[in-house]
Order: C-alpha cells, then sequence, then structure tokens
C-alpha cells in the first residue's frame, strides 16, 4: 500500500486540495488514465526550501527539496483520484533554481527520482527532464510528473 510505504519513509499523506488557494490552477488534472500534476515546490508542514543551489542551499538540502516536491507530486494526484491506484510513474520534470556556477541539476533531481523507486519499485522507474532556471518566489526546486493510475 502506498500509504503505509509513505509512512515509512517518514510522510504523513494527505490530498493535496485541488486548487491551490489563490492560484487559477488545479493541483492535477486527470486525462484518461493519466494524471498530471503541476509544479510541486519544497513546502511541507509550514517548512518552506528557498534560494539558489550552489550558493545558498547546498546539494544535500537541494535533494531533499526534490523530495518534498516528490511527496507533494503525489499529494497532488490525491486531489483527483485515490493514490492506491497509482500503477507507474511516467515522467518528471525538474527544476533547479540553481546559482550561475552550479550546472549539476541531474543529482538534485535524483531526490526526486530515488524517492519515486523507494515508493513505487520498479514501477517508480520513470522517463527524466532536469533543468536549471531562476525559480518563482526562489523555490529551491520545483517538480512536476506524470502517473499512470488504473481504477
Amino acid at each position: 500500500m502506498i500509504i503505509n510505504r509513505l509512512k515509512e519513509l517518514g510522510y504523513s499523506y494527505t490530498p493535496a486540495p485541488l486548487k491551490p488557494e489563490g492560484f487559477p490552477f488545479n493541483s492535477a488534472v486527470r486525462v484518461g488514465n493519466l494524471v498530471f500534476t503541476s509544479g510541486q515546490v519544497p513546502f511541507l508542514e509550514g517548512n518552506k526550501i528557498q534560494g539558489k543551489v550552489g550558493s545558498e542551499i547546498d546539494v544535500e538540502e537541494a535533494k531533499k527539496a526534490a523530495e518534498i516536491c516528490a511527496f507533494n507530486c503525489i499529494r497532488a494526484v490525491g486531489s483527483v483520484c485515490d493514490i492506491e491506484s497509482i500503477s507507474r510513474v511516467v515522467k518528471v520534470f525538474g527544476m533547479v533554481n540553481c546559482s550561475k556556477e552550479f550546472n549539476n541539476t541531474s543529482s538534485i533531481i535524483n531526490g526526486a527520482s530515488e524517492f519515486f523507486i523507494d515508493v513505487f519499485g520498479d514501477k517508480g522507474m520513470h522517463a527524466r527532464s532536469a533543468v536549471g532556471m531562476q525559480l518563482p518566489s526562489d523555490w529551491a526546486v520545483e517538480v512536476e510528473a506524470i502517473f499512470e493510475v488504473t481504477d
């Protein structure tokens, strides 16, 4: 069970709201058997991870930020269906708010990829992109994902 696995990994699951407060979009959209999440940031239980990776945020903290984003992607799926219906992670797109000299975005987004594999096993293996850019509100990392679900 996915919820039990999340608990084993130290995460207390509650679904995200369908429409984030103050924003003109949904946390996730289901099309057939695919769920597309909006970009999820490292905000959990009142804690935020913000700043430039490579100058203000170190690699380990940024990897943890990507993991939190991945957890929030699962929560976003919960806004449109039961997360126990997730049958695989299809695609992950990770964005890193990095300083000019930082060029190892892939290692940061590994935090999200490894988390999905820890939760889903082989069904957590996915296609992926990891890019560096300037992120809104100075979030350290943002991750969006596509999941396959079955009913």
